[in-house]
């Protein structure tokens, strides 16, 4: 079957990761995937190296910046080419079935609707303002979509108010753990850090939502507790964001701990960076739907502390696999992290915990299996189960 797939970026961060999972699910399973972004970047170079159909249209993206009437006409400007493009296209590629990756797309659910396509829309986001846009998206997935894909329960519950719930079906991010099994990552050499260098970090691109300022004012609790600790943040700003360098570095002046955070900027080398951590941190002020990162986390045993709220809620036991802190409390999160900054073994203990948990619950192949489910309508088979190995030394073994 082919299948048109719209996508709001050409990043590499946690939604188009996700959106390269579906599509790899899919052509692994007889479909032909092809792919529109609206620019070039890191993802359609990732696509093509892996012989995947890439058109570069300009879908007429949501972002915040464009809620104003000249952003408004220009997305409806922009949204009227690229609706005649994809109708050009959809006809000579015979596409039978539109996806639409983040709510950030509007043009594929129009599109499919008028040409009587089946229309399945993956939301990833928790919207909670402007209250007028999140109701108006809200009839949107509900009147333009076949199914509604939710990264976690906490997206589903959100949308629920609008979209029916036989339209609405929670999957959750599958990972490959192989690439942060039992490997070790040299971040704390290239910083000039001695191996018992406590290392706390986040990974994130730069968003006000995301929490960059809430992880610095974290780190300067936590160094009154734990003065030899370093910090690390790494990824680069939404555009239009870039604003956020300059804020974020006045807190870093301002708390006098400039010798203690290292701004990264944008990595590609996310498994390595991860598995130097001692401690990763989710500072998220708002809630995440599902952070993949997270999951990134847990699969290289670490130790986890993430803001309670969205998705992380689901994806961590408390005090079990990770802690759940306060949201904007710095000085109340630094306390709760305590039992991870002073003690190794208790950091062990979690971050075992948190690999065997993503290994049992978030597993790439049940993942595929939900996949091929909703764009089919037919089950795929599930292979016999293995007994869930318990024993973390055999979990974390190449």
């Amino acid at each position: 079957m082919n299948i048109l797939i719209l996508h709001s970026s050409s990043d590499l961060y946690g939604a188009s990761n996700v959106l390269f999972n579906v599509i790899k699910v899919l052509k692994n399973n007889g479909n032909n995937p092809i792919v529109v972004l609206s620019e070039e970047g890191p993802l359609s170079d990732k696509l093509r190296n892996h012989h995947i159909e890439v058109h570069i249209i300009r879908l007429g993206i949501l972002r915040r910046k464009y809620f104003s009437l000249t952003g408004i006409i220009n997305r409806l400007l922009i949204l009227r080419k690229a609706d005649k493009s994809l109708r050009e296209l959809i006809a000579e590629k015979n596409i039978k079935l539109v996806y639409s990756h983040t709510t950030a797309v509007l043009v594929g659910a129009l599109v499919a609707h008028r040409l009587k396509l089946k229309h399945i829309w993956h939301v990833l986001e928790i919207t909670t303002k402007p209250l007028f846009f999140v109701r108006t998206m809200g009839w949107l997935l509900n009147k333009y979509s076949t199914s509604v894909i939710t990264a976690s329960d906490a997206v589903k519950a959100h949308w629920s108010q609008w979209v029916e719930p036989k339209k609405l079906k929670t999957i959750y991010n599958g990972l490959d753990c192989s690439p942060f099994t039992n490997k070790t990552g040299d971040l704390k050499k290239e910083l000039n850090l001695s191996e018992q260098t406590l290392l706390i970090g986040m990974i994130g691109r730069v968003h006000f939502w995301k929490g960059q300022d809430y992880f610095i004012r974290i780190a300067a609790e936590i160094l009154k507790i734990a003065p030899n600790a370093k910090f690390v943040m790494a990824g680069d700003a939404f555009p239009g964001y870039e604003y956020l360098y300059k804020q974020n570095q006045q807190i870093i002046d301002e708390k006098g701990i400039n010798d203690k955070i290292f701004n990264l900027g944008y990595r590609t080398d996310i498994v390595n960076i991860m598995n130097s951590l001692d401690v990763f941190v989710l500072p998220s002020l708002l809630p995440d739907p599902f952070p993949t990162v997270v999951l990134e986390a847990m699969a290289a045993g670490k130790a986890i502390a993430a803001t309670r709220q969205g998705g992380a809620v689901e994806m961590i036991a408390d005090s079990d696999s990770g802690l759940l802190i306060p949201i904007d409390d710095a000085k109340a999160a630094a306390v709760k992290m305590f039992q991870l900054i002073n003690s190794a073994q208790e950091r062990e203990r979690m971050g075992n915990n948190a690999a065997i948990r993503v290994r049992k619950l978030f597993s790439e192949k049940a993942f595929e299996m939900a996949i091929i489910e909703t764009f089919t309508g037919a089950p795929k088979r599930e292979p016999v189960r293995k007994e869930p190995v318990q024993d973390i030394s055999l979990i974390l073994q190449d």
